[in-house]
């Protein structure tokens, strides 16, 4: 919906998604390897913005010092996870192997033979997956 000149509520514009993990630096290191995205800032105290060079939304990670991984799957006495992203893929076995050499690892629970989930340097779960 247009805001027009009577529209007396503020401009709100969905800029990122903003992970947080033990270190923010490995994960701009894994994310940005595995995306081909480059740092945008960073300020020195755990806190690291990517920019996605197609446009959309950009990712960004926030160092916690109590972080505590997700488990996948989730289990009643576990971190629960919050979100995951969705990279779609034009070869799973060789996205997989390229996600691994980076850090990534490979989750023992596999839901679907098009899907492979993943977790990232910080526990997260991210799938894989051919369209």
């Amino acid at each position: 919906m247009a805001k027009t000149s009577t529209d007396s509520s503020p401009s709100l514009r969905w800029t990122g998604v903003c992970i947080d993990c033990a270190d923010a630096e490995v994960m701009a290191d894994f994310y940005g390897r595995l995306l081909g995205w480059e740092v945008a800032a960073r300020d020195g105290k755990g806190w690291v913005a990517m920019k996605n060079p197609a446009g959309g939304l950009n990712l960004l990670f926030q160092a916690e010092a109590r972080y505590r991984p997700p488990v996948w799957p989730e289990q009643p006495d576990g971190q629960d996870k919050m979100l995951h992203f969705e990279i779609q893929v034009d070869d799973l076995e060789r996205a997989v192997d390229q996600a691994v050499s980076l850090g990534a690892r490979v989750a023992d629970y596999q839901p679907q033979a098009t899907v492979r989930v993943l977790l990232d340097p910080a526990g997260h779960p991210f799938c894989l997956f051919l369209d």
